[in-house]
């Protein structure tokens, strides 16, 4: 039945054969986290691990992600697993974290998404952040605010979102929701269509945002989750034509001496380095 999804010819009929499988083996959702786009944060210092910002912080991380597996398992989810993706992989407060999920981080080899395989209906991004350039987006990054610059998917620009949906793309799983600020919002319904999104807080410049309580967000989150429940095989997920070009722009030439010492790595010029790849599992392997 896996192998099905993956090899039917049209997209209508991928759909329906996903939403079948799911339907017969339970509803499986994955939630990918960060910190940036959480309700109530509004200043860097509160993403930062190990200052007492991050720490009075973490429980607005873990009442947004709750909201999220509640929602999933309102719209019938039978089982939701969810990566600590922030910092390291240290941000939850697991105590106070639904304990009908399970829970996971990277796993420190650029394997992003380690639990997510083809037997999910679809992918939650919580606490989504716009990619590094987005004008008027709160802490605008795509994976280092200090050595990358822009990155790019097949010449086009990509940020955290999009690599997320790829790698689920490669498992034929859509993303169904991502919360987050309203550029973030909008980057996503850019790359996937029409998703549900959850805009908890706008930018003021780069550096602080305007945020809706949090209470009133927790709300707004749970009902998109439940709603994103019931497009499962109907929203397409993002597939990419292989081989996968892959580019890396950086701050400074030194940051690209070293990556051009890597395996299949080839430098365009003094900040750019570039890389093709078989698949989307390996994006980030520059």
């Amino acid at each position: 039945m896996v192998e099905f999804v993956l090899v039917v010819g049209r997209y209508g009929a991928r759909l329906r054969v996903r939403r079948r499988f799911c339907e017969e083996n339970g509803m499986k959702i994955y939630i990918m986290t960060d910190m940036e786009g959480i309700s109530g944060i509004r200043n860097e210092a509160q993403t930062e691990p190990g200052t007492p910002a991050f720490e009075a912080a973490r429980p607005l991380l873990c009442a947004d992600v709750n909201a999220a597996i509640a929602g999933a398992f309102d719209g019938g989810a039978k089982e939701v697993l969810v990566n600590d993706g922030h910092g390291g992989g240290a941000s939850f407060l697991l105590d106070r974290m639904d304990s009908r999920a399970r829970y996971e981080r990277p796993d420190g080899s650029r394997n992003y998404l380690p639990g997510l395989d083809e037997t999910f209906g679809g992918v939650f991004i919580v606490g989504a952040h716009a990619m590094a350039g987005t004008l008027n987006a709160f802490l605008d990054h795509t994976q280092s605010s200090t050595t990358w610059f822009n990155y790019y998917i097949n010449n086009r620009k990509c940020g955290e979102i999009g690599q997320v949906g790829a790698i689920a793309g490669h498992y034929g799983v859509p993303v169904l929701l991502v919360t987050g600020d309203v550029k973030a919002c909008a980057e996503a319904r850019d790359f996937f269509g029409d998703i549900d999104t959850v805009a908890v807080k706008e930018a003021i410049g780069r550096s602080f945002a305007r945020c809706i309580h949090p209470e009133k967000t927790a709300d707004m989150i749970r009902k998109a989750a439940k709603r994103a429940m019931g497009r499962v095989g109907k929203i397409k997920p993002w597939t990419l034509k292989l081989p996968i070009e892959i580019k890396l722009e950086v701050t400074r030439s030194n940051y690209a001496d070293n990556l051009a010492k890597n395996e299949g790595v080839e430098r365009e010029d003094a900040r750019t380095v570039r890389k093709l790849v078989r698949n989307a599992r390996d994006i980030l392997w520059l």
